[in-house]
């Protein structure tokens, strides 16, 4: 910790939050191409040898079967830097994360993947575009479906905190937490307060952050209290510069689960700015989900699936599963949570989107903190406008990360004139991740509309069919947007170097 925390907080003080990967690992990349010049006889030998492997991350990618926008941008990438564009790809681009968290990760994985059948009959009721794209989910996520299961949905994170905290005070056997920040205030206290009572009373804590989330919130011995505590504790992919080339591939979920019958998701993190303690960027406007039921059971194997690939604890879930009374739960429609990783090639999250824009007949409404977007989403946001649907995206009014506003704002003129509506919220920054269309489907989750979150992080979400809470999130859309800013095209007006300066984001918009 000597060396590591010096070196990040420098380059937070000098740089954007958001580019401190970048930063780092281009560090990295040119602190090891420092040392093979030195080790080589001439700079021909390393052209060379940065040629050959730009030729050869360009053979794999064509191959590769991934989504082609991802694959077209890096190429373009690699074709315009030859030299460097190959390494680039490794650090940034490539999906698969290091060979030992894949092996570990997969293997968990497969061990579950019939704790996450889907059980006949959950999706009958259902029509059959919302049947197929559940279908799509339970097979290819896999997370199945559920019936017996209610929701609620919370506009803010203040709403979200005084239940959070009722229902981990209810906890008997287990709470387990998986968060990307964790920063001590006065929102981690309230939570840490519990946890410390629970454990000590013999409740089973679990607690996993994502270390680069947190790295700048956190005392350097957290993890030895949080022990002490008896509360159990992962660090996601430690961050190691200078030595760990593998930092792209971060845990950006959010989960709680309290005794197998409770569970939350959204965008909302453990940190004083998610509920408004603390002013950063006006007011915080996010958004999330309480679930109680059958569905509950997805959250908990995705968390029991992380811990058991660093922590082994236990080969059977079965005693975590919701008890009966909860299993009894009335049904308010379908809910099915899932989970998304760059440990496969299905792009989940992504083509779950894109399932809702292109089924959509009504309308559409977006909550997105970032937009960097292939060609295949803008095109599908576009289409669904110029089909006559009501297409709205809601975006911050003041941003947290200015660079990516602006690459943000890049896509605005295309969207606009295809007839999409853009409104940024006024009062500050809106953090919310979540699509409503047509009162029939919703998603609350963690996932942003950016390459890092459809391609390269550990995301999840909770897809809403026929759910009560389908309205709530539309209602909450549409008493937001009074307080926003609607974009028109005149808004939009740039100069060349403004325009030059969105096409190079735009291909650098990976690196983000």
């Amino acid at each position: 910790m000597f060396f590591r925390l010096p070196v990040v907080r420098f380059f937070n003080r000098v740089i954007n939050r958001a580019m401190v990967t970048v930063a780092l690992v281009l560090l990295q990349i040119g602190w090891l191409l420092w040392a093979f010049f030195s080790l080589t006889a001439g700079k021909v030998w390393v052209n060379a040898g940065l040629n050959v492997l730009s030729l050869f991350i360009t053979l794999y990618l064509v191959r590769k079967d991934e989504n082609s926008d991802y694959k077209i941008i890096w190429l373009v990438l690699i074709g315009m830097m030859p030299l460097l564009g190959g390494a680039l790809y490794l650090a940034f681009g490539n999906k698969a994360p290091a060979k030992r968290m894949r092996q570990r990760m997969q293997a968990v994985e497969r061990q579950h993947t019939a704790d996450l059948a889907q059980q006949p009959g959950q999706t009958d009721a259902l029509d059959p575009a919302s049947r197929g794209l559940s279908r799509y989910v339970s097979e290819y996520g896999p997370y199945p479906a559920w019936k017996n299961s209610t929701a609620k949905y919370y506009p803010c994170g203040e709403a979200m905190y005084p239940d959070l905290l009722a229902d981990l005070e209810k906890a008997e056997r287990f709470i387990f937490l998986e968060f990307f920040i964790v920063r001590t205030g006065k929102m981690w206290k309230g939570v840490e307060d519990i946890l410390v009572r629970k454990a000590a009373q013999g409740v089973d804590v679990r607690l996993i952050y994502d270390d680069f989330g947190s790295l700048l919130g956190l005392p350097s011995d957290f993890v030895v209290q949080m022990e002490r505590a008896h509360i159990r504790c992962i660090p996601f992919n430690p961050v190691v510069p200078l030595v760990s080339l593998v930092m792209n591939h971060r845990d950006h979920r959010k989960i709680v689960v309290v005794d197998g019958n409770t569970a939350y998701t959204g965008g909302v993190n453990l940190a004083d700015e998610y509920i408004n303690e603390e002013e950063r960027f006006g007011y915080w406007k996010d958004a999330a989900l309480r679930t109680e039921g059958a569905a509950v059971w997805n959250f908990t194997v995705m968390f029991l699936d992380h811990w058991n690939a660093f922590r082994p604890s236990e080969e059977d879930y079965v005693p975590f599963m919701p008890q009966a009374e909860s299993l009894s739960a009335q049904s308010d429609g379908v809910i099915q949570p899932y989970g998304d990783s760059p440990l496969d090639e299905e792009a989940l999250a992504d083509t779950v989107y894109l399932n809702i824009i292109n089924q959509a007949q009504r309308y559409v409404y977006i909550y997105t903190p970032y937009f960097a977007v292939g060609e295949t989403m803008l095109e599908a946001l576009k289409a669904a406008a110029k089909r006559g649907v009501d297409v709205r995206l809601v975006l911050p009014g003041i941003p947290d990360k200015k660079l990516i506003f602006r690459l943000t704002r890049s896509y605005y003129v295309p969207l606009l004139r295809a007839g999409v509506r853009i409104y940024e919220f006024t009062p500050g920054f809106l953090h919310a991740k979540c699509y409503v269309s047509d009162d029939r489907a919703a998603v609350v989750g963690s996932i942003n509309m950016d390459y890092r979150s459809l391609f390269l992080h550990f995301e999840c979400g909770a897809l809403l069919l026929y759910n009560s809470q389908v309205i709530a999130l539309r209602d909450d859309v549409l008493r937001t947007l009074p307080e926003c800013r609607e974009v028109q095209l005149a808004d939009c007006r740039t100069s060349l170097a403004g325009t030059l300066l969105d096409s190079v984001l735009r291909l650098l918009s990976p690196l983000m």
